[in-house]
């Protein structure tokens, strides 16, 4: 480095080139705020509260959770940067899912809503900032990138395009401020099912247009032949209001059958051996439906709540009435009945015995309702108070087998097992004194319960606490990416009520 130093410069008072200047490769999330000056000028303290809520609960803990750093927020924004460009795109998807069930209720003026670009890049790293092309792309690439979606370089695109499981729509190549080389960017579409379905808005409602003309074409030929006296159908007839032909018995139209069939019921894969010859679409009374299996739980009285930590505070004796809880979290195959059904909102991935997951608490009570109405049963989310007595399983120890981390008792960051990719299936782990598995790891469970920063005012009956904001619900159980103080039964958390995130699931409770 001597030597080039001195080639490059006659001045020997001047810093050497690249000294001590760390450099590397990284993943780069740039996000801002969409009309975040208007929202500022609409409610100032307001606004400042909201995005700082939004940079607290949600994008930290995204990039944290996705292995990444927050290198700093710049009051309507934030920059981030990743080893791996897969954690990236998927903390950007995160957040802006996250999002968009935090807006659901909001008008859609006093939405926050951002727009994030990723580019893959060498950057300089300093304590408190980044510098480098690779920002600079990243940050360009935020600026053209619609509110709400995720824009990528073509440099991130080539390292994940057959690792993220989601849909890109190419957006060409883009000539972007101060960067001399065009950039190829892309969007990305968090549903996998999306690709192939990205045409402009524009281009679909020309192609609605046009159908509904061809359909009033249609319909108006067919209306002039039926008008006509019978045989005498190429005849000009003056007044055809004054000698009506017949109606013709019911029949819709070939053009007409064809857009209505989409609405007919699809059988479930249940009656997939069903014979293929026309008859009436099945009643819900008449398609068996997989019960999940149940364990009876007798009433009782328990100390709820822990010092662990303050929102399991104050301790307090609750009386639980007796009821039924699942001996499993809700699986794919159980869920994906619902989903055959079109009573639930997606069809899951994964193995059949593996627990539903990437479900939010409105998801589950749709997997609810469905239930009781396909059994004529009372189903239902279990209360907060009722799944952790059942997770105790009579007892009042630290986990419910003791007070000391056990191997092989529950899935978990840090219990024993091998890190996993995804949550064991159900039963993989001991069932508790009561008989229920996984109660504490594997999969994050939804209760009936809004939330309540702790129980200060809680129920004591064993009745859901659903009075108060109910825009996030409790979850319970931890997961397994989620390390062991998350699997005691007293640990509590909650997540916005709309909003699907990879790690939540649930089990069903049934009244007597």
């Amino acid at each position: 480095m001597g030597e080039i130093r001195n080639f490059r410069s006659g001045n020997q008072d001047e810093p050497p080139p690249h000294s001590g200047v760390p450099r590397r490769l990284a993943a780069i999330i740039v996000g801002d705020i969409a009309s975040y000056s208007r929202l500022m000028q609409a409610d100032e303290e307001g606004t400042h509260v909201r995005v700082k809520r939004i940079e607290r609960d949600l994008i930290q803990p995204s990039i944290i959770e996705h292995h990444g750093s927050l290198v700093k927020t710049t009051g309507d924004g934030f920059i981030a940067i990743f080893d791996s460009p897969v954690e990236a795109v998927r903390c950007s998807i995160v957040i802006q899912q996250n999002l968009i069930g935090r807006n659901a209720s909001l008008p859609k003026h006093s939405r926050l809503e951002y727009r994030i670009g990723v580019n893959l890049g060498d950057v300089i790293v300093e304590p408190d900032d980044i510098y480098g092309d690779g920002v600079n792309i990243a940050t360009r690439i935020e600026g053209i990138a619609e509110p709400g979606q995720v824009y990528i370089s073509g440099a991130i695109y080539e390292q994940i395009k057959h690792k993220v499981v989601c849909g890109y729509e190419s957006l060409g190549d883009r000539k972007v401020k101060n960067i001399t080389d065009p950039v190829r960017v892309y969007r990305v579409l968090p549903d996998a099912d999306a690709v192939g379905k990205t045409r402009s808005r524009r281009e679909n409602t020309l192609i609605f247009l046009l159908g509904i003309t061809l359909l009033v074409i249609a319909a108006g030929a067919l209306w002039y032949l039926l008008a006509q006296p019978q045989g005498r159908v190429g005849e000009q007839v003056a007044t055809p209001a004054a000698s009506p032909a017949p109606s013709p018995a019911p029949q819709a139209p070939p053009r007409e059958a064809a857009t209505q069939a989409p609405q007919v019921p699809q059988p479930s894969p249940s009656l997939a051996s069903a014979p293929s010859s026309p008859a009436p679409a099945p009643s819900a009374s008449a398609t068996p439906v997989r019960e999940p299996e149940m364990v009876a739980i007798r009433g009782g009285s328990f100390a709820m709540g822990s010092n662990d930590d303050p929102t399991e505070r104050p301790v307090h004796q609750v009386t639980v009435k007796p009821f039924s809880i699942g001996k499993y979290p809700v699986t794919v195959r159980e869920w994906n009945e619902c989903a055959a059904a079109g009573a639930c909102g997606f069809t899951a991935t994964g193995k059949d015995d593996a627990p539903v997951s990437n479900v939010s608490w409105t998801d589950a009570q749709q997997y609810a309702a469905f239930l009781s109405q396909a059994t004529k049963k009372p189903y239902r989310l279990p209360s907060e108070a009722e799944w952790e007595y059942a997770a105790r399983g009579g007892t009042q120890t630290k986990y419910w087998w003791g007070d000391k981390l056990q191997p092989g008792m529950a899935g978990c960051k840090d219990c024993g097992d091998l890190a996993a990719e995804q949550p064991a299936k159900v039963g993989s782990f001991k069932p508790n004194p009561f008989g229920l598995h996984d109660m504490g790891g594997g999969i994050d469970q939804w209760v009936e319960d809004c939330w309540h920063k702790n129980y200060q005012g809680a129920p004591v009956d064993g009745s859901a606490w659903s009075s108060g904001d109910c825009s996030s619900h409790v979850l319970r159980s931890g997961s397994w990416k989620n390390d062991s103080r998350y699997v005691r039964p007293s640990n509590r958390d909650g997540y916005d009520t709309n909003v699907r995130y990879p790690t939540h699931g649930f089990r069903i409770a049934l009244s007597p």
